[in-house]
């Protein structure tokens, strides 16, 4: 019932979308109604203009929980730049200066964006969505909140979808944020 009551007062009203957050777990042969618990959310952000809303949500749902959140943002690595013909002394200069950049970021995202949620910022360099995936696994986080938007254009056809990449992976469920302008 709590989830629900959290789901249908984010998801506007909407039944329909608020049901797609239940959880359902096989018991014993046969189907049992039964929330599973949330402890621990990771929250992807990418600092964009969205990313308060992402966090909006995640932050809704670890006060309804009493869950905890990993804020995870992944900055490129020099592997994803590979076939660009870029000197690798300048891309790993420019790589670093993301890094160190992200970090600052998130020092000064996570207690505007999560007041009043026990929240920890995490930097991790890599594939986003393999880092997305790896630190859900190794954090044993039970949902993941992310947005849907970002790369776009060319960026999207050469790297492809994060989000999509992650709902397709994911073996725990995850919660896509459509941001709205």
């Amino acid at each position: 019932l709590a989830l629900y009551t959290v789901a249908h007062i984010i998801a506007g009203n909407n039944r329909q979308e608020a049901n797609t957050l239940s959880f359902w777990q096989q018991t014993q042969g046969h189907e049992e109604r039964a929330m599973k618990q949330i402890t621990k959310i990771l929250c992807a952000v990418d600092f964009s203009q969205h990313s308060d809303q992402v966090a909006a949500y995640a932050a809704t749902l670890a006060k309804a929980f009493g869950a905890e959140i990993i804020a995870v943002y992944a900055a490129p690595d020099l592997a994803q730049y590979d076939n660009l013909h870029v000197s690798p002394t300048t891309l790993e200069g420019t790589l670093d200066e993301i890094f160190i950049g992200a970090e600052k970021n998130m020092e000064h995202f996570v207690p505007a964006a999560f007041n009043g949620v026990n929240v920890q910022g995490v930097v991790v360099t890599g594939d986003p969505a393999e880092e997305i995936l790896e630190m859900a696994h190794s954090s044993d986080a039970d949902m993941i909140i992310m947005g849907t938007h970002g790369r776009k254009g060319i960026e999207r056809i050469l790297f492809g979808s994060v989000a999509e990449q992650v709902v397709k992976n994911a073996s725990i469920p995850v919660l896509t944020i459509h941001p709205t302008h």
